[in-house]
């Protein structure tokens, strides 16, 4: 019987819930100015089911190899999707920050020739950044767990979309990507360390704090970066 890991779950939905979040704003944008928005919504699914049956396949290969292997390599993997997502994470900072001073004003839309291209595109990008995450979650021996953490995040932001599509954008919100970030950094540090053999005191209970102090590491590092430069200093 399959038994569900709740941290890899939570790790699946929530990394599917951030990309593909991008995938139903972009699709909104990309349809702003034209009369339907399904050429680029059949363009962002087609994209997402060809990353995804491609996924799946990788999937079934990472059973051959040794967990041990396995783990480091996911250990690396979530820790340079970490990276990325931290980088993504200050973006978003700095533009809430820019958003709300006074006087701002949005980037005008961009228009797309070939929607479906468009949507296709981004369908694809976003998806294979979910992809990596998930994928090393299964090499790690949590693909149950991971898949239905998509399944779910997936269908979360589908009802999100049908219902509030003209707000989607707030779904994704800065400390919901700081979570993500935090979240990515502990298990790369959980698993190198199960993969050196290190007992962790607590087994997987001690992803708890060390998801709390990475967060607080992460913000801190956030907070320092978008700090705003003081009026006299030269630029």
């Amino acid at each position: 019987m399959l038994e569900l890991y709740v941290p890899a779950l939570v790790v699946g939905f929530l990394i599917t819930l951030l990309e593909l979040t991008e995938v139903v704003a972009l699709v909104f944008a990309l349809s702003a100015d034209q009369t339907s928005v399904r050429p680029v919504a059949l363009g962002a699914v087609s994209g997402t089911a060809v990353v995804a049956v491609i996924a799946l396949g990788f999937a079934a290969v990472l059973v051959a190899f040794p967990r041990s292997d396995l783990l480091w390599a996911s250990a690396v993997v979530l820790a340079v999707f970490g990276v990325y997502l931290f980088r993504s994470t200050v973006r978003t900072y700095r533009f809430s920050r820019w958003a709300s001073t006074p006087g701002a004003t949005p980037p005008p839309p961009r228009r797309t020739v070939v929607q479906f291209g468009g949507g296709f595109s981004v369908g694809a990008v976003e998806t294979t950044e979910a992809v990596i995450v998930l994928l090393a979650l299964a090499a790690a021996g949590y693909g149950f767990s991971a898949l239905v953490g998509a399944v779910a995040g997936g269908t979360v932001l589908v009802i999100a979309a049908v219902l509030v599509h003209d707000r989607i954008r707030r779904i994704k919100v800065p400390w919901l990507k700081l979570g993500g970030t935090s979240l990515l950094f502990s298990f790369s540090i959980f698993w190198a360390g199960e993969a050196a053999g290190v007992n962790w005191p607590g087994g997987d209970l001690i992803l708890i704090p060390l998801v709390i102090v990475v967060a607080v590491v992460a913000r801190g590092a956030i907070a320092a970066l978008t700090r705003p430069a003081p009026s006299g200093a030269p630029a």
